[in-house]
């Protein structure tokens, strides 16, 4: 069974721009994992940070569905396991197929938080994407345990782990074009009123993309190759991974987790921003690597 990796193309730049960000000082030959990170970030308070994780609490802590949201995050981290023997199938043999019942536990807990407000609330009460957001949240995401040790128990190793935290550090600019809903400047060309807040456009763009992978490969089988099947596995456990650590700081919010499990509220806000900049960065790699399919990525053809 194949391995499904996420990590493949990090590479030594985006490390070393991790290290950077952060201002730890790594050796060039020495690893560099989220757990050796965490021994050498400092603690520092934040409270912005903080007081945006406090009003979340207040806002939804009771709206929440513990137990729905524990299941559904239980059976994302097991369709997260599962993408090995996904990958294994090849191209579905028909357009709704194994993809899109990977996708099903992670709807289950998006209509909860939609029928709840969480999207909204969090726009409302989280910052926008900026180059001094990102550094704290990344420096925060790092020093919060229970969340590595739980990436640990789905099945990413550290070097995957040190993936989420590159996709979000060393991605501000990016993240910068997605707007919270509130927060999209007048005089733009089209109806602001119609737009999602920004959580939601994370997790729902992420859910629609993993659920359009099998028609896509179906109806591309002759153009598909190994490497683009690849491609799709470790790009959908990577928005998996991102979902899942909302889940997990969903779970928390709700109530889960006892003493020194519990998040912060710096940490509640590290978390909700972390998993929606890996699920829009990994969105946006998967529409690039697997659905743009150009003539120097398709299989050759046959008639030639």
């Amino acid at each position: 069974m194949k391995q499904i990796r996420t990590a493949s193309r990090t590479t030594v730049a985006d490390r070393r721009d991790l290290t950077t960000r952060l201002g730890v000082d790594v050796p060039g030959d020495g690893p560099l994992t989220w757990d050796s990170l965490a021994g050498k970030v400092e603690s520092q308070t934040d409270s912005a940070l903080a007081s945006c994780g406090e009003a979340i609490r207040a806002d939804l802590g009771a709206q929440l569905d513990r137990e729905l949201i524990e299941r559904e995050r239980e059976n994302v981290a097991d369709e997260i396991q599962r993408l090995s023997a996904v990958r294994d199938v090849g191209v579905p043999d028909v357009p709704e197929g194994l993809y899109t019942e990977v996708a099903a536990p992670g709807w289950h807990l998006y209509d909860h938080l939609l029928d709840v407000g969480f999207f909204e609330s969090v726009d409302e009460n989280l910052p926008r994407f900026t180059a001094d957001h990102i550094e704290h949240t990344t420096r925060e995401l790092v020093l919060t345990e229970p969340l590595s040790a739980a990436l640990d128990d789905v099945g990413f190793d550290e070097s995957e782990k040190t993936a989420i935290l590159t996709a979000v550090a060393n991605n501000d600019e990016r993240l910068a074009r997605w707007v919270p809903s509130n927060q999209i400047p007048d005089g733009v060309e089209f109806d602001t009123e119609n737009v999602p807040p920004l959580h939601q456009r994370a997790m729902g763009g992420v859910l629609l993309w993993i659920n359009g992978l099998d028609r896509h490969l179906w109806q591309n089988e002759v153009l598909v190759t190994d490497d683009i099947l690849d491609d799709a596995a470790r790009y959908v456990k990577a928005m998996l991974g991102g979902l899942f650590v909302s889940a997990t700081a969903a779970c928390d919010l709700a109530g889960g987790g006892e003493g020194e499990d519990r998040f912060t509220d710096e940490q509640l806000t590290a978390a909700f921003t972390a998993g929606a900049a890996v699920q829009i960065i990994s969105q946006e790699e998967l529409l690039h690597d697997v659905f743009y399919i150009t003539d120097e990525k398709r299989a050759p053809s046959e008639l030639r």
